[in-house]
């Protein structure tokens, strides 16, 4: 009888229920728009038409972007930042992190100091933009990756994480004639692998999204990120982005809106399905570094 009675919905339950149904909605809403906008067929859309699904079934606006030279260089452009910069700032992290464990390591004290004064205090945007030049990085993708290769949060959460690991482990890899790099190789690794899930998909989203950074360093269109092409589709209305960088289609047969939505769904899609694959080591993960002990 009690297990039945603690089942009952109370009038808090249906509030609560309620409320978070319509947030979900609204949060869902525009994800069904979009996707429902860029399978319509060109033949039968409707500008300003609500499209809960499409009245009939296309994939014309994604053959077209598929076929397009702008549209394909900055796909192969934000590819190339995300997976070489994803495989740097995971190398660059952790191996960092890792050395600021080591009390005894000669410069420890002020490296950590280091780290944790550009967690509260930041350049700004001219002086890292003057040091980006005076590197010679200016329109070179290597702009989007060499200054975000890690950044003070993300060290200390993986230090916080390493610390949580039973040192023990390493005394007896030491004792069994590992050196430095093989315990870190063949005992560290291993038992971090949560963490590199989570972190890797913390830094493939960031590079996959970099927007701002190649907005102010790029201004050669051939070297646009996904995320800049989209921009010029979507918020500059009165120029075709991908017309202007150099099209490989006639884009008066295909709707804007329609090539529009197309674009943000396949700047959406991998991460989408990515995701999934990642989350339980992504929740492991950021729970692991959490706690110590």
């Amino acid at each position: 009888m009690s297990f039945v009675a603690s089942k009952k919905m109370t009038t808090f339950d249906w509030v609560n229920y309620t409320l978070l149904a319509i947030t979900s909605f609204v949060c869902v809403f525009p994800f069904i728009y979009v996707f429902s906008v860029s399978f319509t067929d060109p033949d039968v859309y409707v500008p300003l038409k609500f499209y809960l699904f499409p009245d009939q079934w296309s994939l014309a606006a994604y053959k077209y972007l598929l076929s397009t030279n702008s549209f394909l260089n900055s796909l192969s452009n934000t590819i190339f930042i995300t997976v070489i910069g994803t495989a740097l700032s995971i190398v660059c992290s952790f191996t960092l992190a890792y050395t600021l464990t080591k009390k005894a390591m000669p410069g420890r004290n002020f490296m950590l100091s280091a780290v944790v004064f550009t967690l509260v205090f930041n350049a700004g945007i001219v002086p890292g933009y003057i040091l980006v030049k005076e590197l010679g990085l200016i329109n070179s993708l290597w702009s989007l990756i060499w200054p975000s290769l890690t950044s003070a949060w993300s060290l200390i959460v993986i230090k916080s994480f390493f610390e949580s690991l039973p040192a023990e482990l390493e005394d007896s890899a030491r004792i069994d004639g590992c050196t430095d790099i093989g315990v870190f190789l063949r005992i560290v690794i291993p038992l971090s692998m949560p963490a590199i899930a989570a972190f890797t998909l913390f830094f493939a989203v960031s590079y996959w999204n970099t927007y701002f950074n190649a907005l102010i360093y790029l201004s050669d269109s051939k070297k646009w990120t996904l995320q800049v092409l989209i921009k010029t589709l979507v918020i500059d209305s009165d120029s075709n982005g991908v017309g202007q960088a150099g099209a490989g289609g006639d884009s008066r047969a295909v709707p804007q809106e329609t090539i529009r939505m197309a674009s943000i769904m396949l700047a959406m899609a991998p991460i989408l399905l990515v995701y999934p694959f990642l989350q339980k080591h992504f929740a492991k993960g950021v729970m692991l570094g959490s706690v110590k002990g």
